[in-house]
């Protein structure tokens, strides 16, 4: 199966889902694409290491918004398993 991204040909194997690949790719290429025009950078190297910091910025990002997420609810959660547990204590 190939990919191309930012005007590269990739080969992977077959076994992989090649509808996410794709997904996968158009993504980066996009990514590519827009570092190259806002930098104006034609060097394929510098956009797709710009490009990897953007993503990589995309990732941290949504991975502290989970974790913000994350602890109140898990706390809210063990909270409620609580309150369960004890009215369960209580009824037998």
């Amino acid at each position: 199966m190939k990919i191309q991204i930012y005007d590269q040909n990739y080969n992977f194997g077959d076994d992989q889902d090649e509808a996410y690949l794709k997904k996968l790719a158009a993504y980066v290429d996009e990514r590519m694409r827009v570092v190259a025009d806002s930098t104006r950078t034609v060097d394929s190297l510098k956009v797709a290491v710009l490009a990897a910091l953007n993503i990589a910025d995309e990732m941290f990002t949504l991975r502290d918004r989970q974790q913000e997420i994350d602890g109140p609810l898990r706390k809210r959660v063990e909270k409620c398993v609580a309150l369960v547990e004890k009215a369960l204590e209580h009824s037998n």
